[in-house]
């Protein structure tokens, strides 16, 4: 449950009782509610907004579940947002760990973030130890998983962080970031400007969107056009893009989950449990 639903509702209460709990800290009995629903419903312009007595009764006492109609109205009589309300119903969470297990083939764009800024949770504390100063430069931390990373991030706690999926038919930053790794963004909208890398792990990688579809890539930027590097050892090549015509910069790499693949070859992606490998940016050595 969210910090933010914990505020408002009893994680181990039925969400029925807590429901109650809540009408009753407000005074209100439930035809007050009721007549309370009918003002939302009027401003609204949808009577689907209004709740009876009888059907909030019938909700408290889980005979009945809300429409995302009644949440919103219980939400504004209550001063509870419908995230907390909704969160009393469903395990939000999973729904990030569901988007993981799809294994979609095509790199993308995903966001779980509620009105409450928050991160998808790592299940690990990470290591940083810099090997260089002035530079992304990424420390590394080897764990067993399972199958899927569940859940992503949270030791990281960046606020406006978003998450990049690698599908499974991408290899373009083969085998530095495997198909089905997940990838933490921070925003930016252009490339740096090159210079001497130690490792390739110092330089940055970069999320773009372009017309088709998602990369996730080094860059290089000449003549006007953004060129789409991959790893050396992918089978993927180099793309060039008319900048910003046919191409947008939305993110750099920050962190990865890295998909292990048990054996080699492009099979063992999909093939039993895995072990993965999370990366955390380090700090820069001349950070204030």
């Amino acid at each position: 449950m969210d910090s933010d639903a914990s505020t408002f509702l009893e994680p181990a209460a039925r969400p029925g009782d807590n429901l109650r709990r809540i009408r009753i800290r407000l005074g209100l009995s439930t035809r007050r509610v009721a007549d309370l629903s009918r003002r939302v419903a009027e401003a609204q312009g949808n009577g689907e907004f209004s709740i009876s007595h009888a059907r909030l009764v019938q909700i408290e006492n889980e005979e009945s579940v809300p429409s995302l109609y009644k949440l919103f109205t219980l939400s504004s009589v209550y001063g509870v947002p419908v995230q907390a309300l909704l969160s009393a119903f469903l395990n939000l969470d999973a729904a990030q760990r569901l988007h993981i297990a799809m294994g979609l083939p095509n790199t993308h764009v995903a966001s779980f973030d509620s009105a409450v800024p928050r991160t998808i949770p790592f299940p690990a504390h990470l290591s940083s130890t810099c090997r260089g100063a002035g530079t992304d430069v990424f420390s590394h931390l080897t764990q067993a998983w399972g199958e899927v990373p569940v859940p992503l991030l949270d030791h990281l706690k960046v606020p406006h962080a978003s998450y990049g999926f690698i599908g499974l038919a991408d290899y373009t930053m083969y085998p530095l970031i495997r198909p089905g790794s997940v990838v933490q963004l921070e925003y930016c909208d252009k490339v740096a400007k090159p210079e001497m890398y130690r490792t390739e792990f110092d330089r940055p990688i970069y999320f773009l969107q372009s017309r088709t579809g998602y990369l996730c890539s080094w860059c290089e930027m000449s003549g006007g056009n953004l060129f789409s590097i991959p790893h050396p050892l992918s089978p993927c090549r180099p793309q060039a893009f008319a900048f910003p015509s046919e191409i947008d910069v939305i993110g750099r790499v920050t962190g990865v989950a890295l998909r292990l693949e048990g054996r080699q070859g492009k099979k063992a992606a999909n093939d039993g449990p895995l072990e993965l490998a999370c990366v955390g940016e380090c700090e820069r050595a001349n950070a204030g």
